[in-house]
């Protein structure tokens, strides 16, 4: 299946070791005030040119160990990591760099293919530092490597799970990261599959890295490829060194494995203690002959990258694009999306249509009939209202459903939180522009609103700032709650900016406290506008149909509303503020959330 060991068109990778010792994590217990501790006290070398599996039963500590040495885990730790490599030891922030981990949750983009989705890494790892026929090259070199030059085609969504799983490796590898992590890298593959993941991982680490993950139980022939196994059981280590050698150091305390049985069941079994407690003696063995059991480090012939422009084997310096570069990335992806999510773009245009037409034949005549001067105020709150719905509801799930990509994405180092959130703040902009065209522009005049172009673009103003304010209100809720939390608090929230409008409780017969709670509703401001658009301005006496119009003169009905007080502009200028406030509160409320998981 992988016919080249190597992968020899990536840019040239350097060894890092890493190295840790007295590594405590202390997990602080609710209504106590206690703590417990899951590592307590480990110690351990990881070195690159090997591929080396932390094992243990459940609950041993195993994700736990890798999560602080990818720095997923900051807090509640003690102890100290170093990350050494040639010129000596690495900075966290250096180190961090160099370093990538695959997830056992795969989290690729379902829409794009699989070719689409390597040249966007390529582009966001590696940027301009390589032609674009180089780009070509590695790419084609990389998915051959692993197996999927025949799914590029394939959106990613397609894809089985241990292409998925490989796509996510490969989608690493492009700028050939020193140090990779890897969580469960065979939980949910076939035999035949996780045999080429982990054959695959071999081969990638003889070339010079530092591959490190966390299996449970692996077959005999899956265990045997792994260089170093790191054995854990109840947060202490048990056992460090070679997987050939570890039936030797199980029977150099008397535990001999039955001829024909997995070693790595075995160990898992005597840890456990199926045939008694030998755990305090392995961990005094383990202790007290740190190095005995390890192979001599090997020599490792490192990769080097094609100079495709000059055919020659020369190593090309790969810089990693800025951020200016990287956001223009990040628009064109998620324009793209955008355009094939069928839900969220096409079927809600439809839908906006749709309603647009229906609610402009409801309010017939409303905005030219002098005695269906209450009826065309609620077509504006309605309208306000419906587009102020369909812009949160989608906008309270966006980020929950993004957030695993985002995570792993952004701690992999291909971009910057607020690269990736002006990306996805500006490719929203035109959506919402779109959505509220469609509906504004049937419903206005069916509705018969004044023909008169200012008056409809001062609509249609006031409809495209309540569609983005309510989108961004709904991406400030949803980076706050849970989804189904969320959709909950945001419709509940809305019912109660409704009520505050100044339609369905006039301000004159309001309590003075809720008149005043009523300036936090934004739905208030967007009437208000509509209403001044609609009726002020100087507009001409309505029709009247009937012997008498009580608001034919269109100034009464801004008095009648006690919204005389405020202008259009003042009310768009507000609008504003609202739209910058919710997009600033969201970007916060996100960062932080990925700062605390």
């Amino acid at each position: 299946m992988y016919q080249r060991a190597v992968l020899v068109n990536l840019p040239k990778t350097q060894s890092i070791d890493i190295e840790f010792s007295n590594v405590v994590y202390e997990v602080p217990q609710r209504f106590r005030c206690s703590s417990k501790q899951i590592l307590k006290g480990i110690s351990g070398s990881f070195r690159s040119g090997e591929l080396t599996a932390i094992m243990g039963p459940s609950g041993a500590g195993k994700s736990t160990l890798l999560n602080i040495l990818t720095g997923f885990q900051r807090d509640h730790w003690k102890g100290q990591i170093e990350y050494i490599g040639k010129e000596g030891k690495h900075t966290w922030n250096e180190y961090k760099k160099h370093s990538c981990y695959i997830q056992q949750d795969d989290n690729l983009h379902s829409l794009f293919t699989v070719l689409e989705a390597m040249w966007m890494a390529t582009n966001l790892k590696i940027g301009t530092s390589i032609s674009k026929k180089a780009k070509e090259i590695l790419i084609d070199d990389v998915l051959d490597n692993l197996d999927l030059s025949k799914t590029k085609e394939t959106k990613c969504g397609k894809l089985s799970g241990g292409q998925k799983k490989r796509l996510s490796i490969a989608l690493e590898l492009v700028d050939n990261p020193p140090v990779m992590f890897l969580d469960e890298p065979t939980t949910g593959l076939d035999a035949l599959s996780s045999y080429q993941c982990i054959k695959l991982l071999h081969n990638l680490a003889k070339s010079g890295r530092t591959i490190i993950c966390t299996i449970h139980q692996p077959s005999a022939v899956i265990y045997e490829m792994f260089d170093n196994v790191y054995l854990l059981a109840d947060g202490r280590r048990m056992y460090e060194g070679a997987s050939k050698n570890t039936i030797e150091y199980f029977a150099s305390i008397g535990l001999n494995c039955p001829k024909y049985h997995n070693p790595a069941d075995y160990m898992i079994e005597v840890v456990s203690k199926e045939y008694g407690d030998y755990n305090d003696q392995l961990v005094t063995l383990a202790n007290s002959n740190d190095r005995y059991w390890r192979l001599e480090k090997r020599i490792i012939k490192k990769d080097s990258l094609s100079d495709i422009a000059n055919g020659n084997k020369a190593a090309v310096l790969i810089k990693q694009p800025s951020e200016t570069y990287k956001f223009f990335i990040l628009l064109h992806r998620c324009m793209i999306q955008l355009f094939r999510d069928w839900t969220v773009t096409h079927l809600k245009l439809i839908l906006h249509l749709i309603v647009g037409i229906l609610l402009g034949l409801l309010f017939t005549d409303c905005g030219k009939d002098g005695s269906k001067t209450i009826n065309n105020v609620g077509f504006l709150l309605v309208s306000s209202v419906y587009l102020c719905y369909t812009s949160t509801m989608p906008a309270v799930l966006k980020f929950p459903s993004e957030f695993p990509t985002l995570k792993k994405e952004r701690f992999n180092n291909w971009y910057q939180l607020r690269t990736y959130y002006a990306a996805s703040l500006i490719s929203n902009v035109p959506l919402q522009i779109a959505f509220a065209f469609v509906y504004t522009a049937p419903s206005y005049f069916l509705s018969s609103q004044p023909m008169d172009a200012y008056r409809f673009l001062m609509f249609l103003g006031v409809a495209i700032l309540t569609a983005m304010i309510a989108e961004s209100f709904g991406l400030l809720v949803g980076t706050l709650c849970n989804p189904i939390n969320g959709t909950f608090i945001a419709a509940i929230l809305t019912c109660g900016m409704l009520a505050l409008a100044g339609f369905l409780a006039l301000y004159s017969h309001m309590p003075s406290v809720l008149f005043y709670v009523s300036y936090i509703s934004y739905l208030k401001y967007s009437l208000h506008a509509l209403l001044h658009a609609m009726y002020g301005f100087n507009r001409e006496m309505l029709n009247c149909p009937k012997n008498y119009c009580h608001y034919r003169v269109p100034e009464l009905v801004l008095t009648e509303f006690s919204m005389t007080d405020r202008k259009y502009w003042t009310d768009i200028v507000l609008l504003f503020c609202y739209y910058a406030i919710f997009k600033f509160m969201a970007y916060c409320t996100l960062k932080k959330k990925l700062s605390s998981t």
